[in-house]
């Protein structure tokens, strides 16, 4: 009989204790949504701009419908001002990959809403955002559905804030001061702002520049999602909301989180290849026509659209 009120008692006491560390947990995830939705509230910048006529019906994430966003580097939060960093994302939850496209900032295209062909990096300058996701969905014949830009300024409290990012660097440089040997390298935030900046010493100019900046964006994502970064989720949210706009709302994000989860660990590099030259004295790089549709079919079966056999453009 007294082991049997022992036994009670001690189911009663593991109850309670198991009780508490539900609270505790459900009070920590309620901790991490709600410091999530401010920063996200913080982040979101409507636009005004009509959906796409690349698109039949909008983009559904509980559908998991693949989707593409424009993201954007600037020097700071201005409207204005050139992008040096033009990254495309197209993520298909179907297949569980995402591709990330960098567009090298010369790269001569169509202005859409001016009329005349200039570098692709003016557009955001001439237009801000809705001119740059006009101009770059025309370039590449796909539906731009989101946009995200980055001030590159407080790019390294981001970085800062998931502990340093690991990457492969295949160039030795110093930049700004800071050296940057051959082989795994960490950065913290305030080394990878000149590791993704360096251009003029490296031989592949703005497309090894390109490919740095992939590197350190896949490096945070994949740091942003690891356990260990869990205890930091309030700087990473802050650094992230005080840094990043966004047209993308709280539940869009959620959906995301919820139905897109592992694309976001299958992130493939995607290039496209050009030759440098000078008009009216000025440089720009020339993207052949077979080449541009090479891109642009690859980023159409992302998306689950037809190809085309002739660029439209």
């Amino acid at each position: 009989m007294r082991s049997n009120k022992k036994g009670k008692k001690w189911l009663k006491a593991t109850g309670i204790v198991l009780l508490v560390v539900m609270i505790a947990c459900g009070t920590y995830a309620f901790t991490v949504y709600n410091s999530f939705k401010n920063a996200v509230d913080t982040m979101h910048v409507p636009i005004e701009r009509k959906q796409s006529e690349k698109r039949t019906e909008p983009v559904e994430f509980v559908e998991k419908d693949p989707f593409s966003v424009l993201m954007l580097g600037v020097d700071s939060q201005s409207d204005k001002g050139r992008t040096d960093t033009i990254i495309v994302l197209t993520v298909n939850p179907n297949t569980n990959t995402a591709k990330m496209l960098s567009i090298p900032r010369d790269t001569r295209t169509k202005i859409i809403g001016k009329g005349f062909e200039d570098k692709i990096n003016h557009a955001h300058a001439f237009g801000g955002v809705e001119m740059a996701m006009d101009t770059v969905e025309n370039f590449l014949d796909i539906p731009i559905d989101y946009y995200m830009k980055v001030n590159m300024e407080g790019f390294k409290d981001i970085v800062n804030a998931v502990g340093g990012v690991t990457v492969i660097n295949n160039l030795e440089f110093t930049q700004d001061n800071v050296h940057f040997p051959v082989g795994e390298i960490t950065l913290t935030g305030e080394e990878a702002l000149p590791y993704v900046r360096m251009r003029k010493q490296d031989p592949n100019g703005d497309f090894g520049r390109n490919t740095r900046q992939r590197q350190v964006i896949q490096a945070v994502i994949k740091e942003g999602a690891s356990v260990s970064s869990l205890a930091n989720f309030s700087d990473i949210f802050k650094a992230i909301g005080e840094n990043v706009k966004t047209n993308l709302t709280f539940d869009q994000m959620v959906d995301i989180q919820k139905n897109y989860k592992s694309a976001g660990s299958n992130i493939q590099q995607m290039e496209i290849k050009g030759a440098g030259t000078k008009i009216n004295g000025i440089y720009y790089l020339q993207i052949p026509e077979d080449e541009r549709l090479r891109v642009q079919n690859e980023l159409k079966a992302q998306l689950e659209l037809e190809s085309t056999t002739a660029s439209t453009n």
